[in-house]
């Protein structure tokens, strides 16, 4: 009974003692032990056998019981003493409560005062603060009313010394003397309602009325209307009227110049009537050198009587300009049938040098400045080759690799361009019909040109290269351009570029593919069936050196106009205007040079293909079954590496500045030349195993000529392009492959069916037909085994590239094998 009271004691004390981890954490930082009695995970099993680990320890039992038993009375006796102290801990605690109430009392009867202190002092402030702003009130108030005051007595001293000011014509003091008054005047706008003020107000205006109609007066007596000028010539009164009429109302500085540059030309109006001699266009240089020469004695004279800023010399100019294209527009309606072209173009020249001379001497401020007078447009930005070295120069660069140079740094932009030259554009139709009459006439010389000198010699630098006429006719075109360009931006560009299409056409029928060698059939090309036909013991008619070197002179020729007619189609773009650049569209132009471009490549290749097609014919008609053993190539392959060692090297070497078409040439030739000889190895039946042998060996010596097509003859080898030789290896390998199959033995049939199927891929029965033909088998071998094609075909191929690829590692018999190895061995010795 007394180990389970004992037991329950313990266990109530455990939940006594236990604390939550947050108040242990808080014990373990305050009062921090190793002791393991003071862990809260504390095991007493644990912590004895510490004590005790091995039986032998237990003989210290008693030691341990009497320091545990002494440790539990140090703790009764210091529990006992904080029991103890704690007695009066109550009292002194009420003690220390009641000390702190007293001193809150105290403390928030201080608070107290120094709040009330705060807001006597709060009110001090906005006392002292409000009579700051009554003074500031008061002061500006009295320093607005001082400064009112003295303006009001400048203003009325001014007023009063500007009308005796005015009486005496003392325009000098007047200027300055006005402005200062108009300035004044300003401050009083808002007390306008006070009688005394208007009236002033008033005065003044009545003044700049007066000296308005005074300073008119003054010129209008100087400067008479009749042109007739005073003796006494310009004075400093004017000029310090002048001054004064910057201040007045603009009108007044506006009819003074107006009336002045109306009396100074007066005289050319007089002198340049439509009536008289010197008004045409062909004494128009007259017109220029008199302004010139009333432009410096203007500069001599009254240089000094207008102020700078007027900008005088150029509105003087500038109005002339405005005369002069109106007097010259009703000129030319009036005498259009006398306009010629060499007349307008020698008239807008003059015109264009004197706008580029305006440009030079004067900045254009005042374009936009007068009523009425419209800022011309500024042109776009002369970014077009055609127009170099336009100024002043008639002489045209012969190259028109100018398309190519770098462009010039951009000319400012002439702000008088047009301003008298518009007038000229409404008769440019004068200058389109001739420039079409003298293109017309340009390629009709070409043509006798081409027809006197013939095709280009063999041999020579002419081959190949562009014909001159080419190059001539650009050059034209750029000239036209910069004529053209000077005066407009608008029609007469597109005009202008409608011409450039007709004979850009004109030049690609007549000069270009008017002069391609004719072949021998009436469609003027070779056709497929006059280069299939047969003629035995006699050579297919070939272009001579000559023809060929003229169809790739022509070729070269097409392909610069192709890319300088592009060139052309973009520079026209940048120089008319925005509203017309779609109508400007050279496409048409640029397809038929392409299609110059082609007929060459397609003659050249027709050419080539027909000279190999005895050597085929040939080919074709020997008795392949009847060879005994292999040799060297036959003389068929000997023909056709022979041919093409004459054409090709004399085509690459005048083709050699437009690589890309000569490479077009071979690819061409390649793909017609590769069926065609594969077509003839079909009509080569029946063939032996040794005529098999001999056909694969002269196959890999065409192939090998093929692959080296492009440098064939040449001492520079280059590599042929990638595209061109996956051409060849697949066309001669299908021909190669079709041998093999031929030189297959055809029993068993299954193995036969399945080499021709693996080796060439083709589901097509008439292509195995062909193959059992070339084999000499009998009609009823030949059902036999296209039957079994047929079964043996695994799913048929929906398309030409479905099929599986070419195989060489299909089986064959020991015998074929031996003969294959044979075969190949030859063939490296004959490279060799």
């Amino acid at each position: 009974m007394m180990e389970d009271d004992e037991l329950e004691f313990v266990e109530d004390l455990e939940a006594i003692l236990h604390l939550t981890p947050e108040v242990q954490l808080a014990i373990e930082q305050v009062f921090p032990s190793q002791d393991p009695l003071d862990r809260a995970d504390f095991n007493a099993v644990e912590y004895i056998n510490t004590l005790f680990p091995t039986e032998q320890s237990l003989a210290n039992i008693d030691e341990v019981v009497n320091n545990i038993r002494l440790k539990i009375r140090r703790l009764d006796d210091n529990i006992r003493t904080v029991v103890r102290g704690q007695t009066n801990v109550g009292q002194d605690g009420r003690q220390a409560l009641e000390e702190a109430q007293k001193a809150i009392q105290q403390l928030f009867g201080k608070i107290k005062d120094i709040k009330d202190k705060a807001e006597k002092s709060e009110q001090m402030v906005k006392e002292i603060t409000r009579d700051i702003k009554q003074l500031d009130h008061a002061k500006r108030h009295l320093t607005t009313s001082i400064t009112t005051l003295n303006h009001l007595h400048m203003l009325a001293g001014g007023v009063d010394s500007l009308e005796a000011m005015t009486r005496k014509r003392q325009y000098g003091e007047v200027a300055n003397l006005l402005q200062g008054v108009v300035n004044v005047l300003e401050h009083f706008q808002k007390y306008m309602g006070i009688p005394q003020i208007r009236q002033l107000s008033e005065r003044v205006k009545a003044a700049q009325s007066e000296l308005g109609t005074q300073i008119l007066a003054d010129f209008e007596e100087s400067f008479p209307a009749q042109g007739s000028k005073k003796s006494g010539g310009p004075s400093i009164v004017l000029r310090d009227a002048c001054l004064v009429a910057n201040v007045l109302d603009p009108r007044i500085k506006q009819e003074i110049i107006k009336k002045f540059i109306r009396q100074h030309l007066s005289e050319y109006l007089v002198l340049f009537q439509e009536n008289q001699d010197v008004a045409w266009l062909d004494k128009i240089d007259r017109r220029y050198a008199w302004i010139k020469r009333q432009l410096v004695d203007y500069e001599e004279k009254y240089g000094r009587m207008f102020p700078e800023e007027w900008c005088m010399t150029e509105r003087i100019a500038v109005e002339f300009c405005h005369i002069t294209r109106t007097e010259l527009a009703k000129l030319m309606r009036t005498r259009a049938r006398e306009i010629e072209v060499k007349l307008l173009l020698f008239a807008i020249q003059r015109t264009t040098n004197f706008e580029g001379l305006l440009a030079k001497r004067f900045s254009g401020c005042t374009l936009n400045d007068g009523p009425g007078q419209k800022k011309p447009e500024t042109p776009l930005e002369p970014t077009n080759p055609f127009l170099e070295d336009e100024s002043g120069e008639d002489n045209v660069s012969e190259k028109d690799e100018d398309l190519d140079r770098p462009k010039k740094p951009k000319a400012p932009d002439n702000p008088f361009h047009g301003i008298v030259s518009k007038c000229f554009e409404p008769h440019l139709y004068v200058y389109i019909e001739s420039q079409d009459k003298n293109l017309g006439e340009l390629i009709d010389r070409f043509v006798a040109d081409f027809r006197a000198q013939g095709p280009p010699k063999s041999g020579t630098d002419e081959g190949g290269a562009v014909l001159p006429s080419c190059a001539d006719l650009f050059v034209y075109y750029k000239k036209c351009m910069v004529q053209c360009s000077q005066l407009s931006t608008g029609e007469p560009m597109i005009a202008l570029t409608t011409i450039f299409q007709k004979y850009l056409r004109e030049y690609a029928w007549k000069i270009l593919s008017g002069n391609l060698p004719k072949t021998s059939t009436n469609s003027g090309g070779l056709t497929i069936s006059s280069l299939l036909k047969e003629k035995e013991g006699s050579e297919v008619a070939k272009f001579t050196m000559e023809e060929l070197c003229l169809i790739c002179s022509i070729l070269s020729t097409a392909e610069y106009c192709l890319a300088t007619t592009q060139q052309l189609e973009e520079k026209l773009k940048e120089k008319v205007d925005k509203s017309l650049m779609e109508r400007i569209n050279l496409t048409g132009e640029m397809d038929t040079f392409s299609t110059v471009i082609s007929n060459s490549i397609q003659l050249l290749v027709q050419d080539l293909d027909a000279a190999c097609d005895p050597a085929l014919t040939a080919m074709s008609k020997m008795p392949w079954q009847s060879v005994e053993h292999v040799g060297d190539q036959s003389p068929y392959v000997t023909s056709v590496i022979m041919h093409i060692k004459q054409n090709v090297p004399i085509i690459r070497d005048n083709l050699a500045s437009t690589r890309k078409y000569f490479t077009q040439f071979c690819i061409k030739f390649t793909n017609s030349f590769i069926p065609k000889f594969i077509n003839h190895l079909f009509r080569c039946k029946p063939i032996s195993m040794v005529g098999a042998e001999q056909l694969l060996l002269d196959t890999h010596s065409l192939k090998t000529v093929l692959l080296d097509l492009p440098s064939i003859g040449s001492q520079v080898v280059r590599k042929a392009p990638a595209s061109y030789t996956k051409i060849v290896v697949k066309g001669m390998t299908r021909a190669e492959m079709i041998l093999k199959v031929v030189m297959a033995p055809h029993e068993p049939s299954v193995v036969f069916v399945d080499n021709y199927i693996k080796l060439l891929a083709d589901s097509n029965p008439e292509t195995f037909q062909k193959i059992l033909d070339m084999k000499g088998l009998k009609r009823s071998e030949q059902s036999t085994m296209l039957e079994l094609f047929r079964q043996r075909l695994p799913n048929p191929p929906s398309g030409p590239d479905s099929g599986p690829s070419l195989s060489f590692s299909a089986p064959t018999p020991e015998q074929e094998s031996s003969r294959i190895r044979k075969l190949e061995k030859l063939i490296k010795k004959r490279i060799q």
